[in-house]
């Protein structure tokens, strides 16, 4: 790896600053510490800064010299999400979770403590020409931060040309990076159902209408969606998770409540999905003598990279990796992430940086044991600070 020394000698600052992050987690939209943190570092190093963006959200603005070939002021954002997860955290470390049912098991942390490296780093150095907007957003775990700033205006106000975003992967070495063109995170639709029926004695069957085995059939007749409904090469996932009927033995239960997620990467597939999974739902239900209330939510869209902003990625990891730890072609991933919105309104690149280092890193997302491997700060700043002295295509 190709790293700038002074990224190198601010790593344990940087490491400190993450660790702090970690052990002081917010969830969506209640993230006000972090956020004044963010702030108060960016304007040390001398960046505009803007508050409250989308309820917490904070942009920082830096500008340097030249106009690009049109005339107009070369502008892209750099965007890292701040919130935490509502969960609890298994580590004893030293910086461990001290809000109870609050923890860092995603890596906001670590995010957020690259980008403000990287503002840091590019304040410092003034390697780049043009305007960057340090987009540091709030309430991406199921909150829609991105979308919640993007209607406060983020577009209009602080206008950018394309926008890029890292998340750390726990499945890739140390200094490996993905970033794949067309859609490279799933949509996230949330379905529950509410059955109801007529409740009864066990023993007597034939006089109770039972939705616990309505439920059962609409959770096997959902997965011929995915086996019959949709195009094999269209990548999706019906999963019912949850499934909530009757408190006794000897007794068919009233009422019913089932919820689980719908995953996939096609926008068109997404939308059609939105109808039809519905519908089957009501057919069986009424095949099986129930009311069904069913709610259908639809989520975050894919994530869908722009071919050239992932070449601008590319060329910019290639400053500071090795040029066979930069991945264009690995598989998708059906996780969820709302840098989508973005991604509808400009062109964007979400790419992954490794973290794994022998049994350091390689802790699942979202798990209780879960931790930012700090090595990685310097990497993800630097990738940062590269694409912003990069020069965009056309």
């Amino acid at each position: 790896m190709k790293i700038d020394p002074q990224l190198t000698a601010w790593a344990p600052e940087f490491a400190s600053w993450r660790q702090d992050f970690h052990a002081h987690p917010e969830i969506a939209y209640q993230e006000h510490r972090t956020a004044a943190l963010v702030a108060e570092r960016l304007k040390s190093f001398g960046i505009e800064v803007t508050t409250g963006v989308g309820g917490t959200g904070v942009v920082g603005t830096l500008r340097q010299g030249r106009l690009d070939r049109a005339g107009g002021n070369r502008a892209i954002a750099l965007r890292a999400d701040m919130d935490a997860l509502p969960m609890d955290e298994a580590n004893e470390l030293p910086y461990r979770s001290q809000n109870p049912g609050r923890m860092h098991a995603c890596g906001h942390d670590g995010h957020t403590t690259m980008l403000l490296a990287a503002a840091r780093y590019l304040a410092e150095t003034r390697n780049f020409a043009g305007t960057i907007h340090f987009i540091f957003q709030p309430a991406e775990e199921g909150g829609a931060g991105a979308l919640r700033m993007i209607e406060d205006g983020l577009l209009e106000r602080f206008p950018f040309d394309a926008v890029f975003g890292a998340h750390n992967d726990p499945t890739l070495p140390v200094g490996a990076l993905s970033a794949s063109p067309g859609s490279v995170m799933a949509a996230t639709d949330d379905v529950t159902i509410r059955l109801t029926g007529r409740g009864g004695h066990a023993a007597r069957p034939h006089y109770a209408i039972d939705p616990l085995l309505a439920g059962a059939q609409i959770v096997l007749g959902l997965q011929t969606i995915v086996a019959r409904r949709v195009d094999p090469l269209c990548s999706t996932v019906v999963s019912i998770c949850t499934f909530h009927a009757g408190s006794a033995t000897n007794v068919i239960p009233e009422t019913a409540t089932l919820s689980g997620t719908v995953r996939n990467l096609d926008p068109a597939t997404q939308t059609r999905l939105a109808v039809e999974i519905p519908d089957m739902i009501r057919h069986l239900a009424q095949a099986a003598g129930v009311e069904a209330e069913i709610d259908y939510e639809s989520g975050y869209p894919p994530v869908v990279n722009d071919a050239a902003m992932v070449g601008v990625v590319a060329r910019a990891a290639g400053t500071v990796l090795d040029a066979d730890q930069i991945h264009t072609d690995l598989p998708p991933s059906l996780g969820g992430e709302d840098f989508a919105y973005y991604a509808l309104h400009r062109p964007a690149c979400f790419y992954r940086i490794g973290q794994k280092d022998g049994t350091k890193g390689g802790m699942p997302l979202h798990h209780p044991r879960y931790d930012f491997n700090d090595a990685i700060l310097p990497v993800g700043a630097a990738i940062f600070a590269a694409i912003a002295a990069g020069d965009l295509p056309g």
